[in-house]
Parts: C-alpha cells; sequence; structure tokens
C-alpha cells in the first residue's frame, strides 16, 4: 500500500531509505562479494612471420645493433648486384620487342575492346 500510493506521487524508490533500490544504490548488505574485479593482463607471445621462423626472429633481435646494420647492408648490396644481373640480361634479350610492344599499346589506346565481334544474330 506504501508503494502504491507514492507511485502516483512520482517518488522514485532509490530515493527512500526503506527501500531495496536505495540500499542497492549505496551498496547496503551484501558484505560477502568484496574486492575488485581482477583485469587480465594481455600475455605478449611473438610470432613467426611469412619468410622467417621464430628462431631467425630471435637471433635477429639478440644481435648488436651494429651487427644487424652491417648484415643488413650486406643483404642490400648483394640484392642490387642480382638485379643489374637480371636487368642487364633481359635488356640483351628483349631491347627490340619491348619497343614494339609499347608501340601497339599508343596505337591501341584510343581504340575500344573488339566485343560484339562474337556476337553474331540481329541487333
Amino acid at each position: 500500500a506504501k508503494v502504491d500510493s507514492l507511485f502516483p506521487q512520482r517518488i522514485k524508490p532509490v530515493k527512500l531509505r526503506w527501500t531495496q533500490a536505495w540500499r542497492r544504490m549505496n551498496k547496503k548488505g551484501k558484505v560477502e562479494e568484496g574486492g575488485k574485479k581482477k583485469t587480465r593482463k594481455a600475455a605478449k607471445f611473438q610470432k613467426a612471420i611469412v619468410g622467417m621462423s621464430l628462431d631467425d626472429l630471435k637471433k635477429k633481435k639478440a644481435q648488436k645493433p651494429e651487427l644487424r646494420k652491417a648484415s643488413e647492408a650486406a643483404a642490400k648490396e648483394a640484392k642490387e648486384r642480382v638485379a643489374k644481373k637480371t636487368a642487364a640480361s633481359k635488356g640483351a634479350k628483349s631491347a627490340a620487342p619491348k619497343a614494339k610492344g609499347k608501340a601497339d599499346k599508343v596505337a591501341n589506346k584510343g581504340s575500344a575492346p573488339a566485343v560484339g565481334k562474337a556476337f553474331k544474330g540481329k541487333k
């Protein structure tokens, strides 16, 4: 009866000390539940990446920075040498066909592709 009379008066149960709602809001009772919830810290772990195993990654990380820079420079130099060799051999073999291909591309640039040739029938 008390609650029913307070409802039309728009008196909120949270404002009344004797209600369960007030007790819930003000954290009265329920003494057993103590302490905050523990949050889990994300565990760090390493994964292998494409082209390099986990062991290789660990070895690279363990290296001193000077050694790492030296090895990277050597690898880059070797790559450049290989690239120069392949460019020189390709350039000697296919210099003429490349020019011809470019000329064809320039000539065909404005024209649309021939799509309707395969169609046989009335339009």
